[in-house]
């Protein structure tokens, strides 16, 4: 798929949500141990998860799990016993749970103020309108693609509805590579601390502690995983 339709494809999927994922809600609570995901780009279930851990303006260690993972599927499996996404481990409150819904309430009652936003309340709407953004790139980040897992996670900066980090964290996706997500979205507590690091506020950013490699744009950082971890 050419650039172009990349990112016009990207933008689509964002605007089939309503830009949800795009800015922070109430002030929330941050955990002192950091949470687990475990899921895969092109999931819609998984799409609300990761636009609620937005919202709550949480970042989390994410496990990659695209169909034919040979890693992170069969972790869950062993863990919960069944291969079913997203599926949430909460050190905090020694919680594992399945279920996107069972998920974004028990993040927003921990987290939040206990009520789940409008746009992740709307039952089959909300499915539907996921699922839809799944649909504009159903097989990006779906499908495992063989790689070389490096030793230390990766770092991503980045927020749900960012268009261009979408692109990032499919290859992230497809390549089965951890990594741990820095949500920044408009009206993060984080915004100020990133921009210091990083010298702007643009994301995707992406930090490599294995090769010392940090870089924006997601053209480049594509490219920068398809080089360096996959075979």
């Amino acid at each position: 798929m050419n650039r172009t339709l990349d990112v016009t494809t990207s933008v689509l999927s964002t605007l089939a949500r309503g830009g949800t994922g795009s800015r922070v809600g109430a002030a929330a609570v941050r955990p002192p141990q950091l949470l687990e995901l475990y899921e895969f780009e092109a999931c819609p279930f998984c799409r609300k998860v990761r636009e609620a851990l937005t919202i709550l303006d949480l970042d989390a260690m994410i496990h990659p799990c695209p169909k034919g993972g040979p890693g992170f599927r069969e972790e869950v499996r062993k863990r919960g016993g069944r291969a079913m996404f997203p599926y949430l481990v909460d050190p905090n409150t020694g919680t594992e749970m399945y279920e996107s819904d069972d998920i974004v309430a028990h993040l927003f009652r921990e987290y939040g103020d206990g009520r789940v936003p409008f746009a992740l309340s709307l039952g089959p709407l909300t499915i539907a309108t996921a699922s839809l953004a799944s649909a504009f790139r159903p097989l990006s980040g779906l499908r495992y693609r063989e790689s070389e897992p490096p030793e230390l996670p990766l770092e991503l900066y980045s927020y749900e509805a960012s268009p261009f980090s979408r692109l990032a964290r499919e290859c992230l996706s497809s390549l089965e590579l951890r990594y741990r997500l820095h949500n920044v979205a408009r009206g993060s507590a984080g915004r100020d601390a990133f921009v210091e690091r990083s010298g702007r506020m643009m994301v995707p950013f992406l930090v490599d502690p294995n090769t010392g490699v940090e870089m924006f744009e997601s053209a480049d950082i594509v490219r920068y995983l398809e080089d360096t971890y996959a075979r």
